[in-house]
């Protein structure tokens, strides 16, 4: 018998499986990972994940692999080419956000050491656990604070399916073999 999943999970996406499985709400708090998730969810933005996710390998290969130092470089003639890449999401606007957004992690990154201790400042390290929903006060507070600092398309969703992605907050459905309510 196959394992129940949430019910968003494209079953016939083996992508998708893989992510729900092994990756999403899982907690992973390396910067860099930090930072692939963070520009992949703001390509989400009008998008289902599912989309997004299917162009994940391509993002890497034209994004430098998600090399933040040579993403912080990227000038016209790099996002003219990345534009013209027919494998990924080719919006302009979200394109020119990523460049800015990467420069902006960069200086929180200084401000406070790392991207996951900006993180844990609103945090304070817990995990939340909640199913059914698209904000909450903790994506509202972050994405309040980067928009204050400049960042685009970091809206409260697009956080709290980030937050949900690495892993912060917890949100696997009560039918799903990997939902729990609390660590044991």
């Amino acid at each position: 018998m196959d394992k129940k999943r949430c019910k968003w999970c494209n079953l016939k996406n083996k992508l998708y499986i893989d992510y729900h499985d092994n990756e999403w709400c899982k907690l992973n708090l390396d910067d860099s990972y930090l930072f692939e998730m963070l520009i992949l969810e703001s390509f989400q933005a009008g998008l289902s994940w599912e989309c997004v996710l299917n162009k994940r390998e391509y993002f890497k290969e034209a994004y430098d692999n998600f090399d933040i130092d040579e993403i912080c470089k990227y000038d016209d003639n790099k996002i003219k080419s990345l534009l013209l890449n027919e494998k990924i999401i080719r919006n302009k606007l979200k394109i020119n956000a990523s460049v800015n957004n990467a420069k902006i992690f960069k200086q929180i990154q200084y401000e406070y050491g790392s991207f996951h201790d900006y993180l844990k400042h609103f945090t304070h390290d817990k995990i939340i656990y909640e199913i059914d929903k698209t904000t909450n006060e903790l994506s509202d507070n972050i994405s309040k604070d980067l928009i204050k600092r400049g960042m685009k398309f970091v809206g409260s969703t697009i956080i709290y399916s980030y937050l949900q992605a690495i892993g912060i907050i917890y949100s696997h459905d009560e039918g799903c073999y990997l939902y729990k309510h609390e660590l044991n």
